[in-house]
């Protein structure tokens, strides 16, 4: 676990960084406080992995922060002034993070600090790479599916996301959406969990159609998805077994 400690003089902006912490799992939070010297004195007693830090706080600026605490923890800024960012690499900080900030970028960021901190943590293991056969297999694979007036064959490689609408699902594709008499449980079972992920009670994802993840939520194209609590942590492992 890498501890992690946030400082900041705006409550909102360590609440977002104190939600984006739980989400990590090789994150432990010890603290988060507006008052930069305790933290300070927090950082140079031990104990402290990475902080979190705001550039602009009235009492002790970042920058002074980081040249008093003089490398005893590392640092990945936060400020909403991107003028500070060439100030900060300068005091070898890990990262630099542009309020507001979005999840991935944060995931991002922390990653490249646990790469720093705990580098035998972050050594890949060993993995089979997906064979030609296997992509060629999920190019051609497809489901029937039954819908109003026929029987529809959708090829996985198609399809985005899928909707659950009570006792019916709908299966979103670049070019229609396919609506079918189904319920989700049975549709999950369906469809290869190497490629396809249960977010919410009401969607599943393709992963490989997935453009971003912030704040719980998941976008492909223009559609928002909403991650659910239930199914959050099976979600965010699937992405770091897929982050490099």
């Amino acid at each position: 676990m890498i501890r992690c400690l946030v400082v900041d003089d705006e409550p909102l902006a360590i609440h977002i960084v104190e939600d984006y912490i739980s989400k990590v799992p090789f994150l432990q939070l010890v603290k988060a406080t507006t008052n930069p010297i305790e933290a300070l004195t927090m950082v140079q007693d031990g104990g402290i992995d990475l902080v979190f830090l705001d550039v602009q706080m009235p009492e002790l600026t970042g920058m002074q922060f980081l040249k008093i605490a003089n490398g005893k923890a590392k640092v990945i800024l936060t400020t909403a002034y991107p003028q500070y960012a060439l100030d900060g690499y300068e005091l070898d900080v890990v990262d630099y993070l542009l309020k507001p900030i979005a999840f991935d970028r944060f995931f991002k960021s922390v990653q490249k600090a646990q790469s720093v901190i705990r580098p035998a943590v972050v050594a890949p293991a060993p993995v089979k790479e997906e064979t030609q056969a296997q992509y060629d297999d999920f190019m051609s694979d497809f489901i029937f599916v039954k819908t109003e007036h026929k029987i529809q064959k959708v090829y996985l490689h198609d399809i985005l996301f899928i909707e659950g609408l009570k006792d019916y699902i709908s299966i979103f594709t670049p070019d229609e959406r396919i609506i079918t008499l189904q319920n989700m449980k049975k549709m999950e079972d369906a469809l290869p969990e190497k490629h396809f992920v249960r977010v919410h009670k009401s969607y599943i994802v393709a992963l490989n159609k997935i453009d971003s993840i912030e704040r719980s939520r998941i976008s492909i194209g223009d559609k928002v998805i909403p991650i659910g609590d239930t199914y959050r942590d099976q979600f965010y492992d699937k992405i770091e077994d897929r982050n490099i």
